[in-house]
């Protein structure tokens, strides 16, 4: 079987490793954290960066410093749950808009009619590293005293104009799964763009809610209990396991996105056939590469085409999100608001081909001759 995701894996790693097993301080916040937060923010060009144990912790930790209980917070359905359950965990509702049917991103010119006096939040998601038109998101934000937090789970190494994503909006979630471009297995980053005391409160937020990094540091000769927080630290092995990934960053990208090319220049024809179509990258934005997805006729030609790789050809792809609405949790916890026009039919279209660190040229065009297959029969 063709993997569909495989981690970048580098000898530094497990050097790092050693030496964080080695030192005795592997519980998270040592030395490789440090370097990890300081690359995040001198890099993305945020104040304060933070590692946390995931993406959905970088969301939940997002949520804690916006949300409470009665609030809303817009949010696109076509996305992974914790977009809108890390708001919903606070006593906040999702309001779900539609997505444009060329990025997969939520609609910004369906955001302004959805705000109401409850609303306190925008939470733009990047879809597969395509940055949302974050100036329009922007501007709506500011002219409704609203915060912005970036799903950029996505996104890392992606830009908007110019703008890493995950630094544009007044919090950034990134999340270093497995799955993403970079990993330490689980684990992510919230970022903050200048507030500092916004960054205070979501340091002491991550520490369980106390001053215990500002005692650490010498600033205090106690620490004590401020606000409702948890234990967001991940483990400094983690952190290890990172950095050298971080540090290769642009090596890992232009890798990407020379498959992603290849699979956009050798599908074009299909594409050009309107046999299936191939994602926009919009001219605003610097793509990251991380997944290649194409849509087909309808979700019967993808259940068909699905089985018949997986299956015959022993390649592994997937479908992706199905639109939080249409499920029991979005119903219960959120609404939509206006017309599902896209957010429903496009989703049960798209599907992802294998992408991954280091995995072939040949690898890539067996998968698309095997793609070309499918339509032959």
């Amino acid at each position: 079987m063709v993997r569909f995701h495989f981690p970048p894996v580098f000898d530094e790693s497990f050097k790092n490793i050693e030496q964080a097993v080695r030192s005795g301080n592997t519980c998270g916040d040592g030395d490789f954290t440090f370097k990890c937060n300081e690359w995040i923010e001198k890099n993305m060009g945020v104040c304060k960066s933070y590692l946390v144990t995931s993406g959905t912790d970088a969301l939940e930790l997002a949520a804690m410093l916006v949300a409470n209980p009665g609030d809303e917070v817009i949010v696109p359905s076509f996305t992974f749950v914790t977009s809108a359950s890390s708001f919903c965990r606070q006593g906040a509702k999702a309001v779900f808009v539609d997505i444009r049917p060329d990025t997969m991103n939520i609609d910004e010119n369906l955001i302004e009619d959805a705000i109401t006096d409850k609303t306190v939040a925008i939470c733009p998601v990047h879809y597969a590293g395509v940055g949302a038109e974050m100036d329009k998101i922007m501007e709506i934000a500011q002219k409704y005293n609203l915060k912005v937090v970036e799903d950029a789970a996505q996104g890392v190494m992606s830009k908007y104009k110019g703008r890493p994503l995950g630094s544009i909006g007044d919090i950034g979630c990134y999340s270093f799964h497995e799955t993403k471009n970079y990993s330490m297995g689980e684990g992510g980053a919230i970022l903050f763009r200048d507030d500092e005391a916004l960054a205070d409160e979501g340091e002491r937020r991550r520490e369980s809610g106390t001053n215990r990094r500002r005692y650490i540091r010498g600033e205090l000769d106690k620490y004590t209990w401020e606000f409702l927080g948890s234990s967001f630290l991940p483990s400094e092995l983690n952190a290890a396991l990172l950095l050298p990934q971080l540090e290769r960053a642009e090596e890992i990208n232009a890798n990407r996105n020379h498959y992603w090319s290849m699979y956009n220049e050798m599908l074009a024809d299909l594409n050009k056939e309107g046999i299936i179509e191939v994602p926009v990258i919009p001219d605003t934005c610097d793509f990251n590469a991380h997944m290649f997805y194409f849509k087909m006729k309808d979700i019967d030609e993808r259940t068909e085409f699905i089985r018949y790789m997986m299956e015959d050809k022993k390649i592994k792809v997937m479908s992706h999100y199905i639109p939080l609405h249409n499920t029991n949790g979005g119903r219960k916890y959120g609404r939509f608001h206006g017309e599902d026009k896209y957010t429903t039919k496009e989703s049960e279209r798209l599907v992802r081909l294998p992408l991954y660190y280091n995995m072939g040229d040949d690898t890539v065009e067996m998968i698309v001759e095997a793609v070309k297959g499918f339509y032959k029969r």
